[in-house]
């Protein structure tokens, strides 16, 4: 993040620390790069997976989904935890649990003990995918909260790239994913144990930043929270931000739980939760983790080689850091609901031209496919325009917005919510792809993941509200 753009903006605030709050944000977003890490490892290990745990195709779709699992547990008990714990205490807990998981995948013997291994991952990155966002949305200014809760987007994506240009040069070191490398172990072993350094460098990180100063006054510690609030904002502006947050939290000052998402007047969930839970699913409904999770597969799938596979891997990460840094620019100048609707027609329309490219694919001997030239030109182009769409729209936009959009007092709660939400449709679209591979074929699965995007831009356009420019204090639920 340019820290010099952000204090070219505050010159009508001299006190503010926004050296501070980018340092304090990026800290945080080292979680999102272990989500993305954590998340795009798998994509280059399943050859191994195969041939170490003897694993079919119903077992790999487990394994690569198991995570999963864990992230929904993780985001459901992260978002609870987060109100009695803290935020920061959530996310060092989320960084011993990446540097474990890293240590156990690798070294696993049994498909148990690897399953175990990514469920604890998956604890963490549930965790880190909710808690960051808010942490970030907590400490930031409203005029450019939604720029520092992107740099979350950016980070998962420089993680997932760098899972996948890790996994690539192991891979060619090594001749292939499942080739002997260093100190006699496996490519694939080594791919999951690069994941250490980062893990160390967040949980040394995490020691050396301060609590979220809301957080702070929910529990009733002012004093504290004042203390922070004047290191980032200057003793002025922090009288008048700890008012702020007091008068939110005025007409109801309990401890929060679950039942307060319950609308006691009409007895169903608030309006807001649900509109958290669409999002949250809906950014999974469109198929994006297929790419990021069976990219290798279904590239190898219609003709092209491991290595070329990989290599596309690394292509569509740096085309989503690339589209992250658009969203990075257009977020609080146009707003969240333009880009989400932006890319929802975008993703509709790439994702149709890649169905419609798969409906040309021939099956060779083997029963590997195979698709002509021109059609797996049209594919790959088509497959990564998608990847640009979601990644300058849904891809950030959705974290900005569970992060802002909830009111002080139920925020932790809702991000239980939607973050399980999230996760567990994660894990039916990527348990349910090799499935869909097997039945209605690649285009028939990308097909569905189209029809998806196009009722997003119905949910967008119907039910969507804009969050820009307001502070959290403003939020309603």
């Amino acid at each position: 993040m340019n820290s010099a753009l952000l204090e070219s903006e505050t010159i009508a605030r001299p006190a503010e620390n926004t050296r501070l709050i980018i340092q304090i944000s990026c800290v945080a977003t080292l979680g999102g790069f272990l989500f993305g890490f954590d998340s795009g490892v798998i994509n280059g290990t399943v050859e191994g997976l195969k041939l170490a745990f003897h694993s079919n195709a119903a077992e790999i779709g487990f394994e690569v989904a198991s995570m999963l699992l864990g992230c929904a547990v993780g985001a459901f008990f992260a978002g609870r935890v987060a109100d009695y714990w803290g935020r920061r205490a959530v996310l060092i807990v989320s960084a011993v649990l990446f540097l474990l998981s890293a240590m156990g995948a690798g070294a696993a013997t049994q498909a148990v003990l690897f399953v175990a291994a990514r469920l604890t991952g998956g604890f963490a990155v549930g965790a880190a995918s909710i808690i960051a966002p808010a942490y970030i949305a907590e400490v930031a200014p409203a005029r450019y909260r939604g720029r520092l809760a992107t740099v979350q987007q950016i980070a998962i994506i420089g993680g997932l790239f760098s899972a996948f240009l890790s996994n690539y040069l192991l891979a060619h070191a090594a001749g292939a994913s499942t080739g002997v490398l260093w100190l006699g172990q496996d490519a694939w072993r080594w791919m999951f144990w690069m994941q250490v350094l980062p893990s160390s460098l967040f949980l040394v990180t995490l020691l050396f930043i301060p609590e979220s100063p809301r957080f702070l006054v929910v529990r009733k510690r002012e004093q504290e929270a004042a203390g922070v609030l004047g290191r980032l904002y200057g003793e002025s502006e922090a009288r008048t931000k700890l008012a702020e947050i007091r008068a939110s939290l005025a007409q109801d000052r309990h401890r929060p739980k679950l039942s307060d998402l319950i609308d006691k007047g009409r007895r169903r969930l608030r309006p807001i939760v649900w509109v958290g839970v669409g999002l949250a699913t809906f950014q999974q409904l469109v198929g994006i983790n297929v790419v990021f999770y069976y990219g290798a597969v279904l590239w190898q799938a219609v003709g092209f080689s491991e290595n070329d596979a990989l290599r596309i891997n690394v292509l569509s990460g740096a085309l989503s850091i690339g589209a992250c840094l658009v969203a990075v620019m257009l977020i609080d100048r146009i707003g969240r609901k333009p880009l989400l609707w932006i890319g929802s027609v975008g993703m509709t329309v790439t994702l149709a031209v890649v169905a419609w490219a798969f409906m040309h694919a021939g099956i060779l001997a083997g029963g590997k496919l195979s698709l002509p030239p021109a059609m797996g030109m049209t594919a790959l182009v088509a497959a990564n325009a998608y990847v640009v769409f979601f990644n300058m729209s849904w891809g950030p936009v959705m974290w900005v917005m569970l992060g802002e959009m909830f009111p002080n007092q139920i925020r932790g709660s809702c991000l239980a919510v939607a973050g399980a939400a999230q996760w567990i449709s994660n894990f039916a679209i990527t348990i349910s792809f090799p499935m869909l591979l097997a039945g209605i074929g690649l285009a028939g699965a990308y097909g569905l993941y189209a029809a998806a995007a196009a009722l997003s831009v119905v949910f967008v356009l119907g039910w969507v509200r804009e969050t820009r420019g307001k502070e959290l204090e403003e939020m309603e639920g």
